[in-house]
């Protein structure tokens, strides 16, 4: 009897501390606000034929669709950037520049930034690398084709299997050394995408390596090898880092040279914007360089 009477205070005993276990969780649960979601949005996985995972990011409209399905404007470094131009999007969905797909290409976990940005971006460093970027030495670099073969491959085509879109109006955005992945993809895929938007491109990197591509590029497009290319625009700020004392403004003189032989560009500085500011004043601009119809 007493063994039982034992077992029986042991029970209560644990049942009430569960209660108060379960009490404490529910309060816990109480005072801890819930995490905002952004509305219009989806966020999937998908794994590259090289075995990389990146995380994307959808901003869609609920208005109706164009009957040539929506333009798309691809946006890297998603995790950082995503946002800005998806509640952009999704306030003036009732405008022309609202009626488009905005996808952040981005990558698993919550920073802001990934080191794997920088093999996406960037040509193979250069051996010995440069005394300014000598600490990255030990990250990876050099798959910015392959990155370029999964962006506009696999991704493409999964997006295209989501939503309906409009495969003639797809446009890229990058900032800084995703600017620099993009200019990339104007020497070497002029045909990949409708409109390309560089943000403070990193000119500068390896040694201005990016120059000799310029350089073929437009070789080719003197020639009349490249009959169709991207449009660009390149944005950068008047405190920008990567723009000092002006490549940017250099290289455009250059691009506007070209203009004659198809090659449509525009140019963007923004007063009192640094390296970091200057993809969220770029938002507005970028969205109607790449929804609206020109």
């Amino acid at each position: 009897m007493a063994r039982t009477w034992k077992r029986l205070a042991s029970t209560l005993m644990l049942a009430l501390a569960l209660t108060g276990l379960a009490a404490a969780q529910a309060q816990q649960a109480q005072q801890t606000p819930p995490g905002y979601t952004m509305p219009s949005t989806h966020m999937f996985d998908i794994t590259s034929d090289g075995g990389d995972i990146y995380r994307i990011f959808v901003s869609f409209p609920a208005t109706e669709m164009p009957a040539d399905g929506y333009p798309v404007l691809y946006v890297l470094d998603g995790n950082a950037m995503f946002a800005s131009f998806a509640e952009a999007r999704r306030i003036q969905e009732y405008y022309e520049v609202g009626k488009g797909i905005v996808v952040g290409v981005g990558y698993p976990g919550d920073q802001a930034y990934d080191v794997r940005r920088l093999d996406d971006y960037t040509p193979l460093l250069v051996d010995p690398p440069p005394p300014n970027v000598r600490h990255l030495a030990k990250y990876k670099s050099g798959g910015q084709d392959k990155f370029l073969d999964f962006l506009t491959g696999k991704l493409r085509t999964e997006i295209s299997r989501r939503y309906k879109i409009n495969a003639d109006r797809q446009s890229l955005f990058g900032h800084s050394l995703g600017g620099l992945v993009a200019l990339h993809t104007l020497y070497t895929r002029p045909q990949a995408f409708h409109s390309i938007v560089a943000a403070s491109p990193s000119l500068e990197w390896n040694d201005q390596s990016i120059l000799k591509e310029e350089r073929e590029f437009t070789a080719r497009v003197l020639a009349g090898k490249v009959p169709r290319t991207s449009r660009l625009m390149v944005v950068v700020g008047d405190r920008d880092i990567d723009d000092e004392p002006g490549p940017a403004a250099a290289f455009m003189k250059r691009m506007d040279a070209l203009a004659v032989h198809g090659l449509r560009s525009r140019f963007h500085r923004y007063a009192d914007e640094g390296h970091m500011t200057v993809p969220v004043r770029a938002v507005p601009d970028t969205l109607r360089f790449a929804f609206e119809v020109h």
